[in-house]
């Protein structure tokens, strides 16, 4: 069955448990001031466009844009543990950057943790490089910085 991913809320029971279940995990890898994950209210806020991704009718995984003053950074990617392996991820990366060009965004930057080696992965492969810090992050053993010029 084929990815689809769609604008969502992140207040959704579905798309919640998932951000939940996204935060859990962070938690357990990596220590809580190094986390930077947005809660539910704070996927609300006027400048993130949140996504959903459905293998079906199941919701699979989510992802986020936020609008920033010149650039885009993805945030709350997650896809369901059972669900990895299907090309979700790639899926939501791939419409978030549809939807970066759409805001005239010439960069998209992201901060992922330095243990995910897939997701590294997956960014690589949709043509995000390694880069500095940015915004109000600072450079640490648990972080990992990446951009993709639009």
């Amino acid at each position: 069955m084929s990815v689809t991913v769609v604008p969502g809320d992140s207040r959704d029971p579905a798309a919640t448990a998932l951000l939940k279940a996204s935060h859990a995990l962070m938690e357990s890898l990596f220590p809580s001031e190094t986390n930077h994950y947005l809660g539910v209210e704070a996927l609300l806020a006027p400048e993130i466009r949140f996504y959903v991704a459905y293998d079906g009718y199941r919701m699979i995984g989510t992802g986020a844009l936020a609008v920033r003053d010149r650039y885009g950074e993805l945030k709350s990617m997650f896809v369901d543990p059972e669900a990895r392996g299907t090309g979700a991820g790639a899926a939501i990366v791939t419409q978030l950057i549809v939807r970066a060009k759409m805001e005239r965004l010439s960069m998209l930057k992201l901060e992922t943790g330095s243990s995910l080696q897939a997701a590294h992965r997956m960014y690589e492969r949709a043509g995000f490089s390694r880069c500095g810090p940015f915004g109000d992050y600072v450079d640490g053993e648990f972080s990992i910085f990446m951009e993709k010029a639009l």
